[in-house]
């Protein structure tokens, strides 16, 4: 995982270098009318980069579901020793745990904890870069980035409470239609399986509805977070776009502020997106 976080951190610099390229092979064509010439080699290196970001997310990917799969592997086998010793559950709930459960925490640990790590440092560098180009614009980022965790943090306890619900909801289906199955003998000796269906359709309607309410917290969530990101980019948009039409910056670093704005954006949004992701398997 910390492995992950490093690949992380390598990916974000190369960014800033192409952000860098891209502004400066722009500047270079449209201020300076350059012949292709000047400008090759800047496009060999952007190819570069591109190359090396591809590798980069390949060997992120790998390295997160192995350390997931490690995991996973590990708590099924100490859940079983620990049902083993002393039950605990139904026999329900054990094999919903172990199956679709544990199966579950792909999100949390390939995807939730890397990006975590991710959110912690990548702001902090390219912040700092911005600070070094441009220090009104990494002013504005300072103080909008903190307020997407405040909004990540609060639509995130929402969540949270709906997806326990859901997940009592589940394990209650689980449950009845085990115990269903269980008597089934005793209900058609009586004549009373046909009788269950309906105890049986209302369970699930009610774990459907509570899904359902799940994934429009996570779209809502994931709304929240995008726009409040995209209006902060476009505060710096807007005050850059001013400052270069006044003539009190230079073209290159204006493009270049523009490119790399996002990114500090990014990771901390991408948390918000993993944590649902995550919150099955939590």
């Amino acid at each position: 995982m910390v492995a992950s976080v490093l690949v992380g951190i390598l990916t974000s610099g190369l960014v800033i270098v192409q952000a860098w390229l891209l502004a400066r092979a722009v500047a270079i064509v449209l201020t300076y009318r350059a012949l292709p010439g000047d400008w090759l080699p800047t496009l060999v290196l952007l190819l570069a980069i591109f190359a090396a970001r591809g590798l980069l997310a390949w060997v992120n990917s790998v390295l997160a579901h192995r350390s997931a799969a490690a995991v996973k592997s590990r708590l099924r086998r100490d859940v079983l020793a620990a049902h083993l010793i002393r039950p605990v559950a139904s026999s329900a709930t054990l094999t919903k745990v172990t199956t679709t459960g544990l199966d579950a925490l792909d999100g949390y640990f390939s995807k939730y904890l890397p990006q975590l790590g991710l959110a912690a440092s990548v702001p902090f560098l390219v912040g700092g870069v911005l600070l070094l180009a441009d220090w009104p614009s990494a002013l504005i980022v300072a103080f909008t980035l903190p307020l997407v965790p405040v909004f990540m943090a609060l639509i995130g306890w929402t969540t949270q409470a709906a997806t326990r619900r859901a997940f009592t909801r589940a394990d209650k289906l689980a449950n009845h239609f085990a115990d269903l199955i269980q008597g089934l003998p005793t209900l058609q000796a009586f004549a009373r399986a046909r009788a269950q269906r309906r105890g049986l359709e209302i369970t699930e309607e009610q774990f459907r509805g509570q899904t359902i309410k799940v994934l429009y917290t996570a779209f809502l969530s994931s709304f929240a977070l995008e726009l409040l990101a995209s209006l902060s980019v476009a505060l710096v948009a807007v005050t850059v776009g001013f400052r270069l039409a006044g003539g009190e910056m230079p073209f290159e670093t204006a493009l270049f502020v523009l490119i790399l704005a996002p990114e500090a954006f990014l990771p901390v949004r991408q948390v918000g997106v993993h944590f649902h992701d995550s919150a099955d398997g939590v």
